[in-house]
């Protein structure tokens, strides 16, 4: 073996650092160039930092080199070569895009005033119907029942009779009904008795007179309830229990009906007429029970009656009530409408009805 001579290993030392320079400037040529590659491609994001609807395959672009590990020894070859790129599953879909946000309308100050005012409205609340809507605040009243119904809800008879009714309400009793039954006698006339069930089960006596005397029964309640604050139940209760009675008494049950001080629901009255019921009021008002004297009683009448009327008087009353207002009344009234030509009748001669149901 040849022994180097100081030249020769100079000259070969040289050689090997050259090389060493060239390997080096490549390496550092190459990192560059990965550097430069890199930088022109979009940074890989996090999967962390990504929306749920992205997957993590999807947050590596294709065809990039993954970044050299930090802390790895460069090596003198060359640049290290690339990690396997990932591929987007070809079903992936891409992000959504999202949508863009809507430019609001702009809406002038009246347009912005009705919108207020439909808002506020639809804020109301919806009134509920009281529980009374079909009780006593929807009732009609006794007028507007007249006008509704005049062939159900009698005040009159016709004109052209010229005759008028004398009526009597809340008998029977012992001390006022007797006094009437005697100057109807004297004077020959008849009349209409309507009585209160009660009191024709105290006074039995006293109603077989007013039968065996001609006058006609009407039902006035059994105990002289107002009938529009009853319910259609008590109200039928308290028609029934007195036909019940004064059939007992009088042997028929009475056609005529007359609501206590005259009131009577709509729906009681459709009630009473379906069942064959002649409902009778008056249009004549002698405010007798206000225990008037005798001669504003007989004014009360002969000021207002016609051909044709129906004339409220009473023959009972109340625990120490005065009637004798209208017995005294009583012999000047029937002299002064015979001396007007108006023949007293019972009222279903005037108003041509049977006085009991069939």
């Amino acid at each position: 073996m040849k022994k180097r001579t100081p030249a020769a290993f100079l000259l070969l030392s040289a050689h090997q650092f050259i090389l060493l320079r060239i390997r080096s400037s490549l390496f550092l040529l190459s990192l560059a160039l990965c550097l430069a590659l890199t930088a022109c491609t979009p940074t890989a994001k996090s999967p962390q930092a990504l929306p749920s609807e992205i997957g993590p395959t999807e947050a590596v672009p294709r065809n990039a080199a993954k970044a050299p590990e930090t802390g790895s020894p460069l090596s003198l070859a060359g640049p290290p070569a690339p990690s396997t790129v990932q591929q987007v599953p070809p079903t992936a879909s891409p992000a959504p895009v999202p949508a863009p946000t809507p430019t609001p309308a702009v809406v002038s100050p009246a347009e912005l005033k009705t919108q207020k005012k439909r808002k506020s409205k639809a804020k109301q609340p919806v009134a509920k119907p009281s529980k009374e809507t079909s009780g006593q605040s929807q009732r009609l009243t006794l007028s507007q029942l007249v006008r509704k119904y005049p062939e159900l809800l009698l005040l009159r008879g016709a004109a052209s009779s010229g005759q008028v009714a004398l009526t009597f309400d809340d008998a029977p009793d012992t001390t006022f009904t007797p006094q009437v039954l005697d100057v109807l006698k004297k004077y020959q006339v008849r009349a209409t008795f309507f009585l209160v069930g009660a009191q024709a089960e105290k006074h039995p006596e006293m109603v077989k007179r007013i039968v065996r005397e001609g006058h006609v029964i009407g039902n006035h309640s059994y105990s002289h309830k107002l009938f529009t604050k009853l319910s259609d139940d008590l109200f039928q209760s308290q028609v029934l229990q007195t036909q019940q009675t004064l059939k007992r008494l009088i042997g028929y049950s009475p056609r005529l009906l007359r609501p206590p001080y005259g009131e009577i629901s709509e729906s009681q009255l459709l009630w009473a007429s379906e069942h064959g019921y002649r409902i009778v009021n008056w249009n004549v008002d002698s405010l007798d029970w206000k225990q008037l004297g005798q001669e504003k009683v007989i004014s009360n009448i002969l000021t207002n009656v016609k051909p044709g009327s129906i004339i409220l008087q009473h023959s009972g009353g109340g625990p120490g009530q005065d009637l004798n207002g209208t017995v005294q009344a009583l012999p000047t009234v029937i002299q002064t409408l015979k001396s007007r030509n108006l023949k007293m009748v019972t009222l279903p001669e005037l108003l041509q009805v049977s006085k009991q149901l069939d």
